[in-house]
């Protein structure tokens, strides 16, 4: 199935910071998850917590799908910084370790950011160039083997 592939700003961390802490770990699944519709679920023989596999032009990505009312038919979220150590199996499309949320993404510069005086390609702590967008790319996402292998 063919879908649009976002991936908004993490929800359980700011970056690499307080994702680790007992309360925010309650919160998680304990690895990355994929946010879809119910009708694209159903489309596709997908339940709540089954592996999917995401596969675009720019890469791979192994997850576990999170089924819900909340989100609209045709797009799926994956939250942008999730942990990329912890439960990231190997693809079957590619036989190599499923990727992270940017294995299936792509940065396009702001065209604000070109205007001058902006210092686009200047050092910042933590990010060297223009603030990244809302990325948006299609993706084909499949219901992949529950059988997951990490080596």
């Amino acid at each position: 199935m063919t879908v649009r592939y976002l991936t908004p700003h993490s929800k359980w961390s700011i970056h690499s910071e307080y994702q680790d802490n007992l309360f925010m770990l309650s919160l998680s699944r304990g690895g990355p998850v994929v946010w879809m519709s119910q009708e694209d679920a159903a489309a596709i023989g997908v339940r709540d917590n089954d592996w999917v596999e995401l596969v675009n032009r720019n890469g791979v990505l192994v997850i576990r799908a999170v089924v819900t009312h909340r989100m609209r038919a045709g797009a799926v979220f994956v939250y942008h910084a999730q942990e990329r150590v912890v439960n990231v199996p190997k693809s079957e499309a590619t036989g190599r370790r499923g990727g992270i949320h940017n294995s299936a993404t792509r940065i396009l510069v702001k065209p604000t950011h070109l205007i001058g005086g902006y210092a686009q390609l200047s050092f910042a702590f933590n990010y060297l160039g223009p603030t990244g967008n809302q990325r948006d790319e299609v993706t084909v996402i499949r219901r992949r083997s529950q059988e997951v292998s990490y080596q």
